[in-house]
């Protein structure tokens, strides 16, 4: 069974950071793609990040680049997104989410279709 349990959110006031981090099991962590994606209130689910199985190549929605960077530790079967610079739109929930499959040579995706496996999510608010 695969898990992905998402960590590190709470409240934080505007131009804070905070890193979250998803940590994963039951799947060969170092072989999959990985993607942040969040969901705030009355809106829909929106991509964040994503990095490549190797961790070579990482792709951002504009609305966080410059401020937020993806990264992965591949011995701790874990990625993390840290996120400066907050802003209060970017209170949501975050999820973390893993490929549909391994060593998937594309480059990385902004789309929910290409993640196979979803956590929990943890909040993350950000106050004015």
């Amino acid at each position: 069974q695969v898990l992905l349990a998402e960590s590190g959110g709470e409240l934080v006031q505007a131009g804070g950071s905070l890193r979250l981090s998803c940590t994963a099991s039951g799947l060969t962590f170092s072989s999959y793609p990985m993607a942040w994606f969040r969901r705030a209130p009355e809106k829909e689910r929106e991509f964040v990040a994503a990095i490549t199985w190797s961790g070579g190549r990482t792709y951002y929605a504009d609305s966080v680049k410059g401020r937020f960077t993806i990264s992965r530790t591949n011995a701790k079967n874990t990625v993390y997104l840290q996120m400066n610079s907050l802003k209060p739109d970017d209170t949501a929930v975050y999820y973390c989410a893993a490929g549909v499959k391994p060593y998937d040579s594309s480059p990385p995706s902004n789309r929910p279709n290409m993640y196979g496996y979803w956590g929990q999510g943890t909040q993350v608010t950000v106050s004015s």
